[in-house]
């Protein structure tokens, strides 16, 4: 089974924008003045949705700025880089365009990062509402405090081309606030300073962790002679470069769940718009996911693959 998919240097083409993206400029065309609506043509040429106004984001805290920025290497200290969450946006992103062929790991690196960015937000959802529980109590009793804010907010401009740019702006803004709430209560006496610094110490260590996770994912399925890479490759009768790219994907990451294999658990947000017949379905459902049970290919030529 081999479905129709984008052309490989489509995808290439795609996948070279790793740094933050900017929102499209180009505005909509206008369209002519028509006298009813019966001149309306199916051949009429409509211009691509866009922005109305720019999406932008709101920062009070150093720490969620640069949770969002990350930290470049430093050659003196010898210090390695820290991706933050810009990074992790634009990596997803690669790896959501990448889903478009077809690749059953770019469906599985989506579903696990997304699953955990979720559990990492409810974390942070249910110490909010228990902050905010104490200044009601407060006001309950004639004390009203308010959260701290900064004078001069960052605000920062999105230009995110994924659904998973914004779930990840949503979640440092979450951060953001979860960080003034706990500053507050150490400023107002409600925390001490230890206690603040860990609460938010325990959530930032999440969220970096869940930034270094897709990154070496990344690093090998964007490889050039990787990005042909789907379920197809799989399946009784691929080729010899087929059964090299399958080996190695599956050497380095596992196998692949069988749900995601076969569709029935999908990512939240795919470029992938395959839909099996109930042949293609069964066969999805037979093939072996073990290089064991895979024949051995041939050694790579040099240069070719990893």
């Amino acid at each position: 089974m081999k479905p129709a998919v984008p052309s490989i240097s489509r995808i290439s083409s795609q996948l070279k924008e790793i740094s933050m993206p900017t929102p499209d400029t180009a505005s909509l065309p206008s369209l002519p003045t028509l006298p009813t609506p019966l001149a309306l043509s199916t051949a009429t040429t409509l211009g691509q949705l866009a922005d109305e106004t720019p999406d932008v984001m709101t920062l009070h805290t150093q720490d969620a700025f640069r949770m969002f920025t990350g930290r470049a290497a430093d050659s003196q200290t010898k210090a390695p880089a820290i991706p933050g969450g810009r990074r992790f946006a634009a990596v997803l992103k690669s790896i959501w365009y990448l889903s478009a062929n077809d690749n059953p790991y770019a469906d599985w690196i989506l579903i696990r990062v997304y699953q955990s960015l979720v559990t990492i937000r409810a974390q942070m959802a249910q110490a909010i509402c228990v902050r905010e529980a104490e200044f009601e109590g407060l006001r309950r009793k004639g004390l009203s405090l308010s959260v701290l804010s900064s004078r001069s907010p960052a605000t920062v401009a999105l230009g995110f081309r994924s659904p998973y740019g914004y779930a990840t702006a949503e979640a440092i803004v979450e951060f953001d606030y979860h960080v003034r709430m706990v500053k507050t209560l150490v400023l107002k006496d409600r925390l001490s300073d230890g206690d603040g610094r860990a609460a938010i110490r325990e959530v930032g260590r999440g969220l970096r962790a869940l930034f270094l996770e897709p990154i070496r994912w990344e690093r090998l399925l964007l490889r050039e002679e990787m990005l042909p890479l789907s379920r197809s490759d799989f399946l009784p009768g691929a080729d010899d470069l087929a059964r090299q790219r399958m080996h190695i994907a599956v050497t380095l990451f596992g196998e692949v769940p069988r749900a995601v294999f076969t569709g029935d658990d999908a990512p939240r947000h795919s470029q992938r718009r395959i839909t099996p017949t109930a042949a293609e379905l069964r066969l999805l459902r037979q093939a072996s996911l073990s290089i064991a049970a895979q024949p051995e290919p041939a050694t790579p030529p040099t240069g070719q693959l990893l």
